[in-house]
């Protein structure tokens, strides 16, 4: 199967990077632009990585609650429209979403329009934003850029939500997540072959 960061986390044993973003392929070291090169990892070196789990769902990069899940929902429902309106509609989101999520972490209430559980620490500096150094650290992350902490680390979470449910983007996916969710980390669960000079 060939497929980006949302088709991977289903079937990651089985699959070469070939989706838009491919962040998952990235943070491997594995050539994001050379699909028919990843194939070289059949013969090359064997790691084992961490998974998330938001309650039964597995994810390899990480799961976004509130203002960019909610992006991800409008782009998915308007996908054919053309891509200058897109951006419009997006930035509106962006401009008009200014209530926070009404949820709790662990029992305690936070106030946040996003929440992001990401599989090990996502570098949040520029050049490298939105990349991870590892993925065998053995920790779960949580980011919530207006809340205090905005950051977080263990191995579980618990998020619940007055609503009960919550849209979702998975691995880049809109999905909806019924509430309370728990996030956990898998450590060493998935096998990945990266190609030898990678290793």
């Amino acid at each position: 199967m060939a497929g980006g960061d949302g088709s991977l986390a289903p079937i990651a044993a089985v699959c070469i990077p070939f989706g838009t973003r491919n962040h998952f392929a990235r943070d491997l070291g594995i050539e994001r632009d050379d699909s028919s090169g990843a194939l070289r990892a059949f013969g090359g070196t064997e790691r084992r990585i961490d998974v998330g789990r938001a309650g039964h769902r597995l994810f390899l990069n990480n799961v976004s609650l509130g203002i960019y899940a909610s992006l991800v929902h409008r782009r998915e429902g308007h996908r054919r429209r053309r891509a200058a309106f897109a951006r419009v509609r997006a930035l509106a989101i962006l401009l008009t979403h200014r209530h926070p999520l009404g949820i709790s972490i662990d029992g305690v209430p936070v106030e946040s329009r996003l929440v992001l559980a990401a599989n090990n620490a996502y570098v949040l500096e520029l050049p490298s934003l939105g990349e991870r150094q590892r993925l065998d650290e053995g920790k779960l992350y949580l980011y919530c850029p207006d809340a205090e902490p905005s950051e977080r680390s263990g191995e579980r979470f618990v998020v619940d939500a007055a609503e009960h449910r919550l849209e979702a983007a998975i691995d880049g996916e809109p999905d909806v997540v019924s509430t309370p969710v728990e996030f956990r980390i898998e450590p060493g669960a998935l096998r990945v072959l990266v190609p030898p000079e990678r290793g």
